[in-house]
């Protein structure tokens, strides 16, 4: 197995997180890039990337990069590249997406159209054949081009790696699962730790702490694209999900606490954690955040509150920002990390954030402000975080 050069994108603002997944997996990051991490591995790493990465969007082959002003450029570039090392002459190869960023070649429809024509000349050449039935495992490739510099990818996900199979069903506004497992890990918080999200929703944020503090790999039990690639050898993936099964914690026990005024929403969290396998250490309850107490001295809040896009949400948002103020101030001890794309979030909570961090909820802009409390003593126990 040779080297291969991987590209996983992700949310904007949190490619130093993904990068520190990647590495802790054992691969050798080349490059960071706004919204993606390029990274050298075999087709093993495809495999444990795609089952592992809890902040990535989807997990791409690199299999070219060169410049294009023209459809010409284009087409000669794409036609040079060598498919046959990946695509079997039955492969299905759509041009799933294409994407251009301050460049000559802007229509998206047509970057489509001439890469598929430039991969299906290049393909006739080597395997000498004039009709492909492409009826055989898919191939997606996608193209990006930012400021004419072109970069092909063989997609090796498929349906992308935030979509982990437990949301079923979702509040108005749900978080995306890579961004709250990105949340999770900005934190310290560990397993014997309490952490509550006071405005839990459908539980999106608390689903992934709990698979955080299982060591619960995040694609264990999602199909890939590439499963069926004849490049990547099935006892592959059949290792993987291995690994990813007996790596699971057994005997952990948590105290993660989801409250919602919603009782509907809050059925909702309950069946989505219990299709990923963590119904048992999270409890649900209906509680305003007016209401919010704790008989713990040391604890996080990690939440997702209503930003208030929407004019006549504003009086609405702002006022339960005064009162999450009140309320979270009453746990002076604790560290609250709050995420929201209001900007003047601190005027009305009543409290500069000791950190604001620029993140991005697909395409909104938002801020995670974070409140640090004060270390507990090593010696405080996990008794006396108990509620």
């Amino acid at each position: 197995m040779g080297k291969i050069e991987l590209t996983a994108p992700c949310n904007f603002g949190i490619e130093a997180i993904l990068g520190r997944e990647i590495k802790n997996l054992g691969y050798e990051v080349t490059k960071v890039e706004d919204g993606r991490v390029n990274f050298e591995t075999d087709e093993e790493g495809i495999c444990r990337a795609n089952m592992w990465l809890r902040t990535a969007e989807r997990v791409m082959v690199k299999v070219a990069e060169f410049e294009a002003t023209t459809f010409e450029e284009l087409f000669q570039n794409v036609k040079r590249i060598k498919w046959y090392e990946w695509i079997p002459k039955t492969g299905e190869f759509p041009v799933a997406k294409a994407t251009s960023v301050k460049s000559k070649l802007f229509s998206t429809s047509d970057i489509q159209a001439i890469t598929k024509k430039a991969a299906v000349e290049s393909m006739k050449a080597h395997y000498n054949i004039d009709i492909f039935p492409e009826t055989g495992a898919k191939y997606p490739i996608h193209v990006f081009l930012n400021k004419d510099r072109v970069v092909i990818y063989l997609d090796t996900t498929g349906k992308a790696l935030h979509k982990r199979g437990y949301r079923e069903l979702a509040n108005e506004a749900p978080i995306k699962e890579t961004l709250a497992a990105a949340m999770v890990m900005l934190t310290p918080w560990r397993e014997d730790r309490v952490l509550v999200d006071p405005m839990c929703g459908s539980g999106t944020i608390l689903i992934e702490a709990a698979m955080i503090g299982l060591n619960m790999a995040p694609g264990m039990n999602m199909e890939f694209v590439s499963e069926d690639w004849d490049r990547i050898p099935k006892e592959l993936w059949v290792k993987a999900r291995e690994e990813a099964r007996n790596a699971v914690k057994e005997g952990v026990e948590f105290t993660i606490q989801g409250y919602d005024i919603d009782e509907n929403v809050l059925r909702i969290a309950r069946q989505n954690a219990k299709l990923a396998g963590v119904e048992d250490y999270i409890h649900f309850q209906k509680r305003d955040v007016k209401e919010l107490s704790s008989t713990s001295k040391y604890g996080f809040i990690i939440t997702n509150p209503p930003y208030g896009e929407r004019m006549q949400d504003k009086v609405t948002v702002t006022e339960l920002y005064k009162q999450m103020g009140k309320a979270f101030l009453n746990l002076d001890t604790w560290s609250y990390y709050i995420i929201t794309a209001h900007e003047e979030f601190e005027k009305f909570f009543g409290k500069k954030a000791d950190k604001k961090r620029k993140l991005y909820n697909g395409m909104m802009k938002t801020d995670l402000f974070q409140y640090y409390g004060p270390k507990p003593p090593k010696r405080v126990k996990e008794e006396s975080e108990k509620e």
